[in-house]
């Protein structure tokens, strides 16, 4: 099946294929840090929002109350930023695509 410009299916598909592959790793290349309590606590996340790494102030130790909240408000924020960022790189690849704002 011919598309307008001389571009078939078969090669639509696989262009699909490879911009998801590209996606893919643009997302899991993704690292972002949030912290909270005023740097007391910092949280570090990849594209997956595993958490790479987490560092607490020695002060924040004395509450565990004070410190698990400050601990989920990072990676809360952390969250936030990861699913921004894949959104950017989501938007941009769609956006070179020409499909219109929206579809995905």
């Amino acid at each position: 099946m011919k598309f307008p410009g001389g571009g078939n299916m078969q090669n639509m598909m696989r262009q699909a294929q490879q911009m998801q592959q590209r996606l893919q790793e643009e997302i899991a290349a993704i690292r972002v840090e949030a912290s909270a309590g005023g740097g007391m606590v910092s949280v570090k996340l990849d594209g997956h929002k595993t958490c790479l790494g987490v560092t607490i102030d020695p002060e924040a130790a004395g509450d565990a109350e004070m410190l698990a909240d400050m601990v989920m408000a990072a990676f809360n924020e952390a969250a936030r930023k990861v699913d921004e960022e894949s959104q950017k790189k989501t938007s941009g690849m769609l956006g070179g695509m020409g499909l219109p704002p929206g579809l995905f």
